[in-house]
């Protein structure tokens, strides 16, 4: 599907961009190109990768005269760039509305205009039955895709919604090794609080997944493990064999959940079951030949898909933690 290929990634130069360009490489691609507003990231990747099929593009998706220039001959765009941290995006609501609401249409726009084959956008659990200000314009964001498939246009669009990826930049499993490392105190905003996780090669996997085998309009939300944060934080404990590690509860953050759920109550009477590694929500504006192709798959007959049921016990976590080179 990308031999050959143009693609373009916003966003390109956080945990996922890192993971994606990995994996894209060894489709040989033409060119990949990778925008985002962080010299000193770019730099470090030119560096890493050494590759002549990279080319780096300084931009923001804020500005939309920047992404026509780089959407110029590109068939495939993976949409990456947000305002991603939940008490970031509280702070400074307009600022996380301009990326993510206002950049996404400026994305949509620009693959419109270069008449690109299919833009996938990635969302996250957050964005199901929002409580926060990142939700919120993540699941506009989502809106906007989706509309996009409605234009007098032949890119396609579509979603693929996950939950926690372990190991990303920020991520409570870097979180958790400093304060055990560094205090001997792990923090906890609630101890019944949990969570979706996967590791990012499996993520980008799944994601490559989405790509080749939609058609456009659907949301591709991955079936995920769940875990509780307290179990997390006890195996990374165990593994570093260091006694008398405290474990403190904070307090919930504003806009946090107990519970993430990857689709909610309301979308769960228009979710199929794809397959063993995927639900696809259907939407709710008409687009051509959508409900039809989806028309054989089984509905699910959940409520909505929440990281409370279903959790990984320690030693399931264990391995998984194992797997994705977390643990010693």
């Amino acid at each position: 599907m990308f031999k050959d290929k143009r693609i373009l990634i916003t966003g390109a130069t956080g945990s996922w961009g890192h993971e994606l360009v990995s994996q894209l490489l060894q489709e040989k691609p033409k060119e990949i190109r990778l925008f985002s507003r962080n010299e000193s990231s770019q730099v470090a990747m030119m560096r890493q990768f050494s590759d002549k099929r990279l080319k780096f593009i300084i931009g923001d998706i804020k500005e939309r005269e920047g992404l026509m220039q780089a959407c110029q001959d590109v068939e495939y765009v993976f949409h990456l760039a947000a305002l991603k941290h939940v008490p970031v995006c509280e702070e400074q609501p307009l600022e996380a509305l301009k990326t993510n609401v206002l950049g996404t249409q400026n994305v949509i726009d620009a693959a419109i205009y270069n008449h690109v084959n299919k833009v996938v956008y990635i969302s996250t659990d957050k964005a199901a039955n929002p409580s926060n200000f990142y939700g919120l314009s993540k699941a506009m964001g989502e809106r906007l895709i989706i509309h996009a498939n409605t234009l007098n246009t032949d890119t396609k669009f579509v979603c693929v919604r996950g939950g926690n990826v372990l190991g990303t930049n920020g991520s409570v499993i870097h979180v958790f090794k400093n304060q055990i490392a560094e205090k001997g105190v792990v923090g906890i905003t609630d101890l019944r609080m949990t969570r979706f996780f996967l590791t990012i090669e499996e993520a980008i996997g799944l994601l490559f997944k989405a790509t080749y085998e939609s058609i456009g309009g659907e949301i591709f939300v991955m079936k995920m493990p769940t875990c509780t944060i307290l179990d997390l934080a006890r195996v990374l404990i165990e593994d570093s064999g260091k006694e008398d590690v405290e474990i403190i509860e904070l307090g919930k953050r504003p806009g946090e959940k107990i519970h993430e759920i990857l689709f909610s109550e309301y979308e769960s009477a228009s979710t199929v079951h794809y397959d063993k590694h995927y639900f696809v929500i259907l939407p709710s504006i008409e687009i051509d030949g959508l409900k039809e192709y989806y028309a054989s798959y089984k509905p699910v007959e959940m409520e909505n898909y929440n990281s409370g049921e279903n959790l990984m016990n320690k030693d399931e976590l264990r391995t998984l933690l194992e797997e994705g080179g977390f643990l010693s």
